[in-house]
């Protein structure tokens, strides 16, 4: 197993991790502001984009695969799913992350009775269900998710795609898997344990993943600090790029 990281500038590391059925390929505009002053690592997660897939493959080892791979001591930023792993890096590896970013990320991604902060599973399940007849149309609606109702939706969702349908297509059973992640797990109890400055960035309009959600997280985890971006969706840095940098720069001069 092999992932495909591109590394550009020098500096302090950072990391960059993608969401679900993405590739790295949609930080590229991010990747290039931080890499005016820091090492960036773009990471294709294990089965997307040009990286080989892992088995099993759960939350556990995709974080341990991306761990391995990455510098100590590095700034890990994850979105979405990639927030996830980034959480997990975070824990079963601290050496590993100094800072921890998560955008429009959850520790639970699904409803439950106790926790109203997610989406219902009919919607995940639905995209594993069709998701091998049209994988095209399947993920075109996905984008569509993840950037509707933001103040520049159109465009994120045409930077987005453009983005998307550059590198080879993930297999169905890697996007299954990976859904299956998204829908079983629960890192809430886990998130006291995290040590490391973190910063929650999420888009106030966000539909895939409520706002309420890094709300709750700042307020259990013990170095956090919150940033709801007006406007925003599931894809604040395509669709609010300069605030988004913005909150970004701000983190680091508090943390250095």
């Amino acid at each position: 197993m092999s992932l495909h990281v591109e590394i550009i500038g020098q500096g302090a590391d950072i990391v960059l991790l993608h969401g679900w059925g993405m590739h790295g390929g949609v930080w590229a505009a991010v990747a290039a502001e931080l890499a005016h002053e820091r090492r960036v690592h773009v990471v294709d997660l294990p089965g997307m984009g040009y990286s080989d897939p892992v088995a099993p493959c759960d939350l556990a080892h995709l974080a341990d695969s991306v761990a391995e791979i990455i510098p100590k001591n590095s700034t890990v930023i994850g979105w979405s799913l990639g927030g996830q792993i980034a959480l997990k890096i975070a824990l079963d590896h601290p050496q590993k992350t100094s800072r921890l970013i998560l955008v429009d990320s959850t520790p639970r991604f699904v409803q439950a009775h106790d926790w109203q902060a997610g989406v219902a599973p009919e919607v995940f399940r639905e995209f594993a269900a069709q998701v091998g007849d049209d994988y095209r149309e399947t993920m075109t609606r996905f984008l569509g998710l993840q950037t509707f109702g933001g103040a520049s939706s159109r465009i994120a969702l045409r930077d987005l795609k453009e983005r998307f349908f550059t590198r080879p297509a993930p297999s169905p059973a890697v996007l299954r898997d990976a859904l299956d992640i998204l829908l079983t797990t629960d890192l809430r109890e886990q998130l006291p344990r995290l040590q490391q400055p973190a910063l929650l960035i999420h888009g106030s309009r966000d539909t895939l993943v409520p706002p309420d959600a890094s709300r709750w997280m700042a307020a259990q985890l013990p170095r956090a600090r919150l940033k709801i971006i007006d406007g925003a969706s599931h894809a604040p840095f395509l669709s609010h790029p300069a605030v988004f940098m913005q909150t970004l720069n701000e983190f680091f001069g508090e943390n250095n």
